[in-house]
């Protein structure tokens, strides 16, 4: 471990739109942020090859291009973003103490603040034709990238209430819907098992599953796989929707701060407080329902925010009043 230790009074772990955001607010607040990008600088974005729907860019604008400007927008008011993946935290529990954090397994980080902005990861099948065609038609976010796919057939791997709600919303904008469930039944609730089963161009195979994604530079089709009787077929579609759930990046978290059962950080309703003083979460990371980028920044606006006022609590920092943002 380096011998050098940092005290900052504001570190952000994690660099999406929460992540950059909260920079930009706590910068401006001049709480000197220091952000570490971790393993995907930019997060889910950078896997996207088109946003329409984030607010400011009306003619759209490329995932990882965006994440560039909130980059330079969080570096010009003073936020220092470094390359780096914190491996190891060890949070006070007293108001006004002081936490740790381990960066690459050697460089130690003081913080008066922590802001969490990891995300999460979407869950894949992990077929290389899978992989291979991620940004080129394979999506895990149906509300992000159905736009694209107007008046095409396409397919949904899925069969909780996530894949329900995202099927009936493809298929108001989809010619088909091809639904596929690996069981032979639906994991759904009983209200949205009807609102698909009372969708005409939503079709359900039960018992089937993903053989291989077929095209070259983009999805052209799909090949499947009934797992009863092991028949194949294809189907011609534009576009594949994966909605087998996400896995929040809280790993190194377990143990200090409260998570639910899936792992999603826990906030203090109103709030991006954890049970932790002096330590918020902002994102992905604590939001299972929303997952857009737009209530990703919210939220890590409020971050920074809740955090600059702790500051001003603990008397670290003098509280930044009125239309100073």
């Amino acid at each position: 471990m380096s011998e050098q230790i940092e005290r900052v009074k504001c570190l952000i772990i994690g660099s999406g739109p929460a992540g950059y955001t909260a920079a930009i607010y706590a910068a401006r607040a001049d709480m000197k942020p220091l952000l570490y990008t971790g393993m995907e600088p930019g997060g889910q974005l950078t896997t996207t090859t088109e946003v329409d729907n984030f607010p400011g860019y009306p003619e759209g604008i490329d995932g990882p291009a965006m994440m560039v400007d909130l980059q330079k927008q969080a570096e010009r008011f003073g936020t220092e973003v470094r390359i780096g993946m914190v491996t190891e935290v060890n949070f006070a529990s007293e108001k006004g103490g002081i936490h740790t954090a381990i960066v690459d397994g050697k460089t130690k980080i003081e913080a008066h603040t922590v802001i969490i902005s990891t995300g999460a990861t979407a869950k894949y099948l992990g077929l290389p034709s899978e992989q291979r065609l991620r940004g080129g038609g394979v999506s895990a976010c149906a509300v992000c990238d159905g736009f694209f796919y107007r008046g095409q057939d396409v397919a949904i791997v899925g069969a909780g209430d996530t894949a329900a709600e995202e099927a009936t919303y493809l298929a108001n904008i989809c010619s088909k819907v091809t639904m596929l469930v690996r069981k032979g039944e639906m994991r759904a609730s009983k209200a949205m098992q009807h609102r698909v089963a009372q969708t005409e161009n939503i079709e359900v195979l039960f018992n089937s599953e993903v053989d291989k994604v077929l095209g070259d530079q983009v999805v052209e089709g799909l090949r499947i796989v009934n797992n009863q009787t092991k028949e194949k077929h294809e189907i011609a579609i534009t576009g594949l929707f994966i909605a087998i759930g996400h896995k929040p990046n809280t790993d190194i978290f377990k143990g200090q701060l409260d998570m639910d059962d899936a792992g999603y950080l826990i906030t203090k309703a109103g709030s991006t407080y954890t049970n932790m003083p002096g330590v918020f979460a902002s994102g992905d990371v604590q939001d299972k329902i929303y997952r857009q980028a737009i209530t990703a920044a919210g939220t890590g606006c409020m971050a920074a925010l809740d955090a600059e006022r702790y500051l001003a609590e603990v008397g670290i920092v003098e509280e930044v009043i009125g239309g100073s943002y």
